[in-house]
C-alpha cells in the first residue's frame, strides 16, 4: 500500500474513531480500525516487526491516556472497557495501533529522525486531542485545559520519538532481517 493511500486511510480511520466513539458507538470506529490494521498487515512484508510496533503503540497510549484518564485530566466519550479500568478506554488504544502502522509506511521518513518525531508528537498529539474534543466531544480536558495539553504534549512527544526509534529498529535491525529471512 502506497504512503498516500496509508495517509488517507489512516485519517479515515482517525475521523471514523473519534466520530463514532463520541456519539456513543465506538465499536464502529473500533470495526474500521481494526480493517485498516488487518489490510496494512495482509499487505505487510514484516507482519511479526508491525505487530511489535503496534504492542509498542498500545503500550504507550494504555499508559499515556491510562494516566491521563485514571487522573481525571481527560475524560473520554464511550470510556469503557479500558485499560486499566478507567484508564485508556479501547477505542483510542485502536487508534493507537492503527497510527503505529503509518510510521513504516506514510511516516517512514520520521524513522530516521526520532528528534523531530517527538516534536511532531509534542505539537500534534494535542492538536489532535483538541481537534478531537472541539468537533467530535471524543474527549474533554479537565480545567485548566492547559495542564491536560502539556501533559499530552509531553507524553506523545516521548511516545513517538520512541515508535519512530522502535521502527527503525524493528524494520531495518538484525530483528527484521531474521523476520524476513523465514520462509
Amino acid at each position: 500500500m502506497s504512503g498516500v493511500i496509508n495517509f488517507v486511510a489512516y485519517q479515515a480511520v482517525w475521523f471514523a474513531v473519534v466520530a463514532s466513539a463520541g456519539h456513543g458507538r465506538a465499536a464502529l470506529g473500533m470495526g474500521a480500525a481494526a480493517l485498516f490494521a488487518g489490510a496494512q498487515l495482509a499487505l505487510s512484508r514484516r507482519r511479526l516487526a508491525d505487530l511489535r510496533l503496534m504492542a509498542a503503540a498500545i503500550t504507550l497510549g494504555v499508559v499515556i491516556d491510562g494516566t491521563l484518564g485514571l487522573c481525571g485530566w481527560l475524560r473520554y466519550a464511550s470510556p469503557e472497557p479500558a485499560l486499566p479500568p478507567h484508564g485508556a478506554p479501547l477505542w483510542i488504544l485502536c487508534l493507537w495501533a492503527a497510527f503505529a502502522l503509518t510510521l513504516t509506511r506514510s511516516l517512514a521518513w520520521l524513522m530516521r529522525r526520532p528528534w523531530l518525531a517527538a516534536l511532531l508528537g509534542a505539537l500534534g498529539g494535542p492538536l489532535a486531542y483538541a481537534s478531537a474534543a472541539r468537533g467530535f466531544a471524543a474527549v474533554e480536558l479537565a480545567p485548566p485545559a492547559a495542564r491536560g495539553f502539556s501533559a499530552l504534549a509531553l507524553g506523545w512527544g516521548a511516545a513517538l520519538g520512541v515508535l519512530a526509534y522502535s521502527a527503525r529498529r524493528v524494520h531495518t535491525g538484525p530483528a527484521a532481517a531474521h523476520v524476513e529471512a523465514r520462509p
